[in-house]
């Protein structure tokens, strides 16, 4: 299998969801989406799951991104702004993994609902998602507010790695896991094991487990991958198959560790690992200890020096892969 990514992505967003929190007994709910076209009700109630993991206290602005993947195995990307100052969560779905495109967005969105013109949203939101997506490389502007402001945001080039600090995924993973738990995590994910990632902070949780996923460009993780867990999906910590998933703090608080079996935690928080296999030492020392030369120098990490340091490794490991193809062609 290959990217899961789509290719014939039309518009900038799918879908504005406003979630309510929990209730009582009353799970999260849409209040307000746009467009009101947009009817998938599998989808929407995922959103609701995702944007209330578990009882939120809001304290801080913040942002993190969850993931949705459909039956052809395609990722659709959910990007949520928690505020302190509003009773409510803000989630935008897109089939882009673009961060920081999307959380500048909510912020626009966020300051729109503030607006004593109710209309400002609306007809922002309308701009948007009519507005053609620019080239690679190019700029996507969109005036709003009578003209009088522009929301713009740069389109990322296809198959640029990933830099500090410009990425702001990358750069909360290295500033909160050191090199040597980042190569555990990276040899493990090449082993196909079945990862954890737990924080008490959901962006830095949903960060960790989307960086990790960059750093093993260019494959392709194929199996379960959820940046974000909510409580009500917590069996899928016993699935008995591969899976890199992120994990709230309080979440994994529900969670029984002896019924998890083999299984890998990286605590982002205290920056721990604990695992029951030897995955680093099992790579051929040759490709790991480059590695840990290139990520010991931290000055000079600035960039995609991090992303390319992963990237020579896995060249080193695979790029000789034809050397071991043999064809036969039947004799006529």
């Amino acid at each position: 299998m290959g990217s899961r990514l789509r290719n014939d992505v039309t518009h900038l967003f799918e879908c504005f969801c406003e979630v309510v929190p929990p209730q009582g007994d009353k799970n999260s709910w849409v209040i307000q989406q746009f467009p009101e076209k947009y009817r998938d009700e599998e989808v929407l109630k995922a959103v609701s799951q995702f944007a209330y993991p578990y009882k939120i206290e809001n304290t801080v602005i913040q942002h993190y991104s969850f993931v949705l993947t459909n039956n052809e195995s395609k990722w659709t990307f959910g990007f949520c702004r928690h505020d302190p100052n509003s009773q409510t969560a803000i989630v935008v779905l897109s089939y882009l993994p673009w961060h920081h495109a999307f959380f500048k967005f909510l912020d626009t969105i966020a300051a729109l609902m503030h607006s004593s013109r109710t209309e400002d949203l609306r007809d922002f939101l309308t701009s948007v998602y009519n507005a053609k997506i620019a080239d690679p490389g190019k700029v996507l502007s969109v005036s709003f507010n009578r003209e009088e402001s522009i929301f713009s945001v740069n389109v990322p080039k296809p198959y640029l790695l990933p830099s500090i600090p410009e990425n702001s995924n990358l750069t909360e993973y290295y500033n909160a896991v050191d090199s040597t738990n980042m190569m555990q995590i990276f040899a493990s994910m090449l082993f196909e094991r079945r990862i954890i990632i737990m924080s008490n902070k959901l962006k830095r949780l949903s960060a960790c487990v989307q960086s990790a996923n960059d750093l093993i460009y260019p494959m392709h993780w194929q199996h379960i991958f959820i940046p974000v867990l909510p409580s009500a999906m917590v069996e899928y910590l016993l699935a008995p198959i591969p899976f890199l998933i992120g994990v709230p703090e309080e979440v994994m608080k529900k969670v029984n560790r002896t019924e998890l079996g083999d299984v890998v935690i990286l605590d982002a928080d205290n920056n721990t690992i604990e695992t029951p296999f030897d995955d680093l030492s099992s790579l051929p020392p040759e490709v790991v200890s480059p590695l840990k030369r290139q990520l010991k120098n931290k000055s000079a990490l600035l960039g995609d020096a991090v992303s390319r340091a992963f990237l020579r490794t896995l060249v080193h490991l695979i790029g000789g892969y034809r050397d071991a193809l043999r064809s036969s062609l039947a004799r006529v």
